[in-house]
């Protein structure tokens, strides 16, 4: 398996080169030279197996010969532990034809841990002997403390990860700020998630400072975060019926990630009908959905803080299908879109795109009614960001059954939820101390320069 950059301009790498880069030296993101196949009846041979062993037989094709299918079991496995519940992404029924899917059952209580606890390994093995490296990553609030915790304690791995002050919740924050451990590194951005992830962005585009600093990239720019993502779209439909029964799938989207690996499954073979964008105020994909137009708008802070996303990175894995893979156009529009904030679909390519996607937005009101209905109606508590996909799979009319990926743990975001339930949601057991421990983090300007400066002290 190899893989290319959306921008057309970098060689091609197989698997391991593409989790080590991160980012492309052209630009660009990685994504798979072509997508493996699975018939209806391989599909079908997959029904029965445990997450684990599922993830295994889903990952195998992307990883080509870059690791054993030992090691990857292995990592697979020792990943997986950690979870809090048997089935690992359980679901749960709202309605007939309306299920949740349970992604939160990881150790830092979101989907992010799915990816994380195995792409800390993955990074870690792929070390020359003798070699130390710095993990570097922007969070709006869930994907710091998961590569954290993932990260933690490795012996040959720094972990670097800026986030916006004063813009993720309470529990976000301590996640990553209470850890203690000597390898993690907590910085807290004066600036929006935006600002964050473009400096990272720009670190890595910097060749020569990637290279003296050993720069190893944990956002979802980088694929194997992606892939271990694809697995519990596969693992949700073989539990309602697939491949005989075609599902939608309902996703709260910010950096358009979590549903990328929903559309991979989909061109893999899986019987998926609609991917849904759930957005919310923060709403850019919704718009490019409805109108053709990709154009920024300015971030707002809401009730579900890991969508105050305005410029969504994986949206460029699609683009580029939608440019019919031609690199060369693809990083010409995206340089544009820099310049002028706005990128216009041909007709052609916003009808490819509305085939496959729908989208809705939830305001922060509807978003609080939703938590309160849901609770009413069903005793189930969701976190705000998964009140904005279930109320957008409620307000489309949607054919046959629908799962809506419920992201976070309603813990995650008390204030959200005490306020549209009087309920103020418990933390697990293995997080009850959580504001009780001693936070350590580095205030940092919006400043490249600072950025680099700290890096280099590591």
């Amino acid at each position: 398996m190899h893989y290319i950059s959306t921008r057309g301009a970098a060689p091609k790498v197989d698997f391991k080169g593409a989790l080590m880069a991160g980012l492309a030296s052209d630009g660009g993101l990685y994504v798979p030279e072509a997508i493996p196949q699975f018939s209806p009846q391989k599909i079908a041979s997959l029904a029965g197996l445990s997450y684990a062993d599922l993830a295994l037989e889903i990952m195998m094709p992307f990883v080509g010969e870059s690791f054993s299918r030992a090691d990857m079991k292995r990592m697979i496995d020792t990943a997986y532990a950690n979870f809090r519940h048997a089935a690992i992404a359980p679901l749960t029924q709202l309605s007939a034809n309306h299920f949740v899917l349970e992604l939160f059952h990881g150790p830092t209580l979101a989907f992010k841990d799915f990816a994380l606890q195995l792409v800390g390994q993955l990074l870690e093995a792929s070390l020359p002997a003798g070699t130390r490296a710095t993990v570097l990553g922007a969070t709006s609030g869930d994907t710091g403390s998961a590569a954290m915790a993932g990260c933690m304690n490795r012996a040959n791995l720094d972990i670097v990860i800026l986030y916006p002050h004063g813009r993720t919740s309470d529990v976000q924050r301590r996640q990553m700020t209470t850890l203690g451990a000597k390898n993690i590194h907590a910085l807290a951005v004066d600036g929006t998630f935006d600002d964050c992830q473009d400096m990272v962005k720009t670190l890595f585009a910097d060749s020569e400072f990637r290279a003296k600093t050993q720069l190893l990239a944990v956002n979802s720019i980088n694929f194997a975060r992606v892939l271990a993502q694809i697995v519990y779209y596969f693992y949700a439909a073989l539990r309602l019926g697939a491949p005989s029964t075609e599902l939608n799938f309902t996703v709260p989207t910010g950096n358009f990630g979590d549903i990328y690996a929903g559309y991979l499954a989909r061109s893999m073979g899986l019987p998926i009908q609609k991917l849904v964008i759930a957005s919310n105020e923060n709403n850019i994909l919704a718009r490019c959905v409805k109108t053709g137009e990709y154009r920024m708008n300015g971030v707002k802070p809401t009730h579900s803080p890991s969508m105050d996303i305005e410029i969504s990175s994986n949206f460029e894995r699609l683009l580029f299908d939608l440019f019919d893979r031609d690199g060369a156009a693809l990083g010409t529009a995206m340089t544009n879109f820099r310049a002028t904030k706005s990128l216009k679909l041909t007709p052609a390519q916003h009808a490819d795109l509305t085939k496959v996607f729908a989208a809705a937005t939830v305001d922060d009101a509807g978003t609080l009614a939703c938590i309160t209905r849901v609770y009413h109606e069903n005793a189930y508590v969701l976190d705000p960001h998964t009140a904005v996909g279930v109320a957008t799979t409620e307000a489309l009319d949607l054919y046959g059954i629908t799962v809506t990926l419920a992201t976070a743990h309603p813990a995650k975001f008390p204030e959200a939820v005490k306020a549209a339930t009087g309920l103020t949601p418990a933390l697990p057991s293995h997080l009850a101390d959580l504001f009780e421990r001693e936070e350590h983090f580095t205030p940092l300007a919006r400043d490249l320069d600072a950025l680099k400066a700290y890096i280099r002290g590591l």
